[in-house]
């Protein structure tokens, strides 16, 4: 493939990007885990009872999220109609998926993977998958009636513009009114980021991996509420990321 197999806590695999250098996955909480327990299970079970969704995974990568929501869906029988939109630099890499070392699990995605690998883009009527190779800003700015982002890149330290506060504009914009994002970061700066743009913000824990973010256009009824107003006044010197401006 021209990049190694390294396995994660939970005994899948993931990569090693000598461009931002760092894993794609958390080693420590596992590959499968981090996307099941931080992005698809709290997305799903806020949208359980729509019955079509249209899914961001910011980005592509070794597709963990969105196999992940796939094999839930059909692991527990859930019948929904999902379209899945996704950018993705590294175009190499979407053609080496075909022989990536997915855990024995996802066996009954395979047919998937070859598709994705070899069209960037998928649709049997139920599931529909569309890689875009390129400028994931630009590429956000197509879409529209988002009900699920998956806010999966690279972090911060090494892609600041995909964790910006006028980056979250985008997103916040493209989103229908019930629509949730997902993320493992909980830095303080990508959080007021989201904030800034109207984003209700709320702690996620779960047993399984270490706490992630929520994030909503509209109050929850969830625990775990994160009181930014509050945030502000404990750390007056926190910034939101911002666009470098040349």
């Amino acid at each position: 493939m021209g990049y190694e197999l390294i396995l994660t806590g939970d005994g899948s695999n993931t990569l090693y990007s000598d461009k931002y250098s760092q894993h794609y996955h958390s080693l420590r909480d596992g590959a499968v885990s981090e996307s099941l327990y931080k992005h698809v299970i709290p997305a799903l079970n806020h949208h359980k009872n729509k019955i079509q969704l249209n899914i961001l995974d910011i980005c592509f990568g070794i597709g963990y999220n969105t196999l992940s929501t796939i094999y839930y869906l059909e692991k527990n029988n859930i019948n929904k109609k999902v379209n899945f939109f996704s950018p993705e630099l590294d175009d190499e890499l979407i053609s080496s998926l075909k022989d990536f070392k997915y855990p024995k699990e996802f066996e009954f995605l395979k047919p998937i993977i070859e598709k994705l690998s070899t069209n960037k883009f998928y649709d049997d009527g139920k599931y529909k998958i569309e890689i875009f190779i390129g400028d994931a800003r630009e590429y956000i700015k197509s879409l529209k009636n988002i009900d699920i982002v998956y806010q999966d890149a690279f972090s911060s330290d090494v892609n600041n513009e995909l964790w910006t506060k006028e980056y979250f504009a985008d997103i916040y914009k493209i989103l229908n009114k019930d629509a949730i994002l997902t993320t493992y970061s909980v830095a303080t700066p990508v959080r007021l980021g989201l904030y800034e743009n109207g984003f209700y913000l709320y702690e996620y824990k779960n047993e399984f991996t270490r706490k992630g973010t929520l994030g909503f256009k509209q109050p929850q009824d969830y625990d775990g509420f994160i009181d930014m107003e509050l945030k502000k006044i404990r750390n007056p010197e926190a910034k939101a990321f911002r666009d470098q401006i040349s």
